[in-house]
């Protein structure tokens, strides 16, 4: 299994518990790394996540796509939106887990994979909290701005706002998930 994470305590963290389950883990910090490990030894399972800096994991899928068909993925990720969960399922991703997901969630989805239960929807067994709207609001500015190439008036234009409203909203910090300090 090759799990793929920016952030080094969520990746090593899920690393050991899913090799205290029994699988063989390798992990990458980003899509150079996970390409290269992935040349070496083709894994059967990925765990992606799909915000990442540099290219994300529906890249880091695709490229897996494109050294072995076979290697069944799943994408993590703390923006639930609809429209990813699609373009995930539809560049091969067999599942869409968001976090905070554990090792139980990835295994469970794997299985539910492997059993061919694809009507349930995600396979996930922790509790799951819905982000507040204005944290929506937030993460949907800043994925617009980065597929903008950081460009405000371009972002501005495809949100259908103001310029000027725009960068009032970017110099506010981001909001707080619910129940996090």
């Amino acid at each position: 299994m090759l799990i793929v994470d920016d952030d080094e305590i969520f990746r090593e963290r899920l690393a050991r518990a899913l090799r205290e389950r029994g699988f063989e883990v390798r992990t990458a910090d980003g899509f150079e790394q996970a390409v290269a490990l992935a040349q070496s030894d083709s894994p059967e399972y990925a765990v992606l996540d799909l915000r990442m800096p540099g290219k994300g994991g529906l890249e880091v899928l695709k490229a897996l796509n494109g050294i072995d068909g076979g290697t069944r993925a799943i994408i993590l990720t703390g923006y639930g939106a609809i429209a990813t969960a699609v373009e995930a399922v539809r560049l091969g991703a067999v599942n869409f887990i968001p976090k905070p997901a554990d090792a139980d969630d990835v295994v469970a989805a794997f299985e539910k994979y492997e059993r061919g239960d694809t009507a349930a929807g995600p396979a996930v067994t922790s509790s799951y909290r819905a982000p507040s709207l204005a944290r929506m609001e937030w993460e949907h500015i800043q994925r617009v701005l980065s597929d903008c190439g950081g460009n405000i008036s371009e972002s501005a234009r495809r949100l259908g706002i103001h310029r000027r409203s725009l960068q009032r909203k970017l110099q506010r910090n981001a909001p707080r998930e619910q129940g996090k300090s």
